[in-house]
């Protein structure tokens, strides 16, 4: 691979001349000095070091994005609408999958800030964002997607969620004004910010009804290692076919995520149980999937380009400087989507 260096000697210049060609310098260069330089570098196929220019600029237009896994759509359309975004702003985007494990993505966002990488956004929802403190006093720059951050506003320089419980208390209040009574919500374990505001949603729309929800049909992966991300749709399936075995089953069942509706689809199938004829199903994201499973999937839209372009753009600001008076948080409204995966209970049910 050729370097600087041998791009001046072709050219019969300095290695500071060839610098100054590559960042625009030669107003005052002869022409036929720039032309040899330029002749050098094609014939050399030269490519510059755009790490070493962005050390010594001291700026790199390049943000990192950790999700937990593109295995699940949701996180994979959120990755693609991300890069748009930062495209159409002059960054790159860096993609990493931690699977919410707070060691990994402290070592992604180690290896992003020592590669000169100052931006962050992080999709996981933690409670909390002790395990990279360290690296924001050190320079990182962090944007909580999925997540407010309140509590950690030392931490998270911007932030922008949907409205997590007011999506699900739309869920939950659909579901009683269909007439359903014994209403369950299928989970990986709820140890993220937005699976909790999710529960508190259904379980305020039930309350606001007069009804309890029954602890007995929080189903949250008893058992299960990690988040439950990778393996949403078989932990679905698992969830359901437990709910619906218990001896006073639900008729409705709001699920924390699209991939989890899914699974309780095969879940429900399994028992020859249907849908919404035995159980009525909502989900939670609206992925493309959800408008074309049979029956098509009652659930709650993120506006998803919407959030991914505040993402960008409030990170982007705080990086170079030009966020003052903009709002710290982005609360982003739900929308309840009514398809055909939700219906009243069965009589006597």
């Amino acid at each position: 691979m050729a370097s600087i260096l041998d791009v001046a000697r072709a050219a019969g210049v300095s290695a500071s001349t060839v610098s100054n060609v590559l960042n625009g310098r030669h107003g005052r260069m002869q022409a036929e000095t720039r032309a040899r330089v330029l002749q050098a570098i094609e014939e050399l196929g030269y490519t510059p070091n755009a790490l070493a220019q962005q050390f010594k600029s001291g700026r790199n237009r390049t943000i990192g994005l950790i999700v937990p896994s593109v295995a699940n759509p949701f996180w994979g359309a959120l990755a693609h609408k991300v890069e748009r975004a930062a495209t159409a702003l002059g960054y790159k985007v860096l993609i990493c999958n931690a699977e919410r494990d707070p060691q990994q993505e402290a070592r992604y966002a180690e290896t992003l800030l020592s590669s000169g990488v100052r931006g962050v956004i992080f999709s996981s929802s933690p409670l909390t964002f002790d395990h990279i403190a360290h690296l924001v006093r050190r320079g990182l720059v962090v944007a909580a997607f999925d997540r407010r951050g309140q509590g950690a506003e030392e931490v998270v320089a911007c932030s922008v969620s949907v409205d997590n419980e007011l999506g699900a208390r739309l869920a939950g209040q659909h579901l009683v004004g269909l007439g359903h009574r014994r209403i369950g919500f299928l989970s990986g374990p709820i140890r993220t910010s937005s699976r909790a505001g999710r529960l508190d949603g259904l379980r305020a729309a039930m309350a606001k009804a007069g009804l309890a929800l029954d602890p007995a049909l929080v189903w949250q992966g008893a058992g299960i290692g990690g988040y439950g991300d990778t393996e949403g749709p078989e932990l679905g399936r698992i969830g359901i076919r437990e709910l619906l075995s218990r001896d006073d089953p639900p008729t409705a069942v709001v699920t924390v995520n699209d991939m989890y509706a899914m699974g309780a689809y095969a879940g429900a199938r399994d028992l020859g149980a249907s849908i919404p004829g035995d159980v009525s199903i909502v989900g939670f994201d609206d992925v493309d999937l959800a408008a074309v499973v049979h029956p098509a999937l009652t659930t709650v839209r993120q506006p998803l380009a919407v959030m991914a372009e505040a993402s960008v753009g409030a990170l982007i600001r705080v990086l170079e400087g030009t966020d003052a008076g903009q709002e710290a948080h982005v609360s982003a409204m739900p929308q309840l989507i009514v398809r055909a995966s939700t219906a009243p209970p069965k009589q006597g049910s």
